[in-house]
């Protein structure tokens, strides 16, 4: 269940000129009815190395995933992945 507060990092390959996943907190609740953001959609922020947030935007609720792998076991490509401890 997405819940603010929760860090994701980034499966995909291209990264930070640094070679360091793409780190992202959710700042909202998942907006489920639709409306001008769309459906389905949840606001972040992207983490700098720094620690501060910065990029604020909405993206897909489908587009945060639980764990790196598939239902399948394939390890999944695109998205962020919830980070441990969380």
């Amino acid at each position: 269940m997405i819940q603010p507060g929760q860090t994701y990092r980034s499966l995909s390959n291209r990264h930070h000129p640094d070679d360091v996943p793409v780190r992202i907190k959710v700042v909202g609740t998942p907006i489920t009815i639709p409306g001008v953001w769309g459906y389905g959609k949840v606001d972040v922020v992207t983490i700098t190395a720094a620690g501060r947030e910065v990029r604020r935007r909405a993206i897909e609720a489908s587009q945060l995933h639980a764990t790196a792998t598939t239902r399948e076991g394939q390890p999944r490509r695109t998205g962020y992945v919830l980070e441990e401890g969380q």
